[in-house]
């Protein structure tokens, strides 16, 4: 059946384009959090930190409080599961997006409070959290518009 006989909608190819490029996203920022939480050096050393920078911030993440390492899961977690989530044309995506925009602001907020050491200074007040959370808004703005639509079930 389709939408013009009153079935569900066609599923809107921007939505796999959308939910495509949503996956890539977030899997790398999951990859990111586990070869952290797994303590790889070789990881943070591949994106331009000297071995010994890379040590640094590796113990300062490690000594984060339990509620910043929560936020960061619930931030990269949440991403993943409403992108995977938007692909299905679940409904669920809008709540896993906005779980993503909590973890990631709880991760913002504790970055902007915590001491760095000048080699890790940018940490601190990060461009990219922006960049990470402007992309999450715009994937909740998204899955609410698909669902306004229809097309999410």
């Amino acid at each position: 059946m389709n939408s013009r006989l009153g079935g569900p909608p066609k599923t809107p190819w921007h939505l796999w384009v959308i939910g495509a490029i949503a996956v890539f996203w977030n899997a790398f920022g999951a990859t990111d959090y586990t070869m952290t939480q797994l303590g790889n050096i070789e990881w943070i050393t591949s994106m331009g930190f000297d071995e010994a920078t890379a040590k640094t911030m590796l113990d300062l993440l490690g000594a984060a409080p339990a509620w910043a390492d929560a936020a960061w899961a619930l931030g990269v977690w949440g991403g993943l599961a409403g992108a995977l989530l938007l692909l299905a044309r679940s409904r669920f995506a809008i709540f896993a997006f906005a779980a993503s925009i909590v973890g990631v602001i709880g991760s913002m907020v504790y970055q902007a409070g915590a001491d760095y050491p000048p080699e890790l200074a940018e940490m601190g007040n990060s461009p990219m959290m922006y960049i990470v959370l402007s992309i999450a808004v715009l994937l909740l703005a998204y899955s609410v518009w698909v669902q306004r639509s229809g097309v999410l079930k």
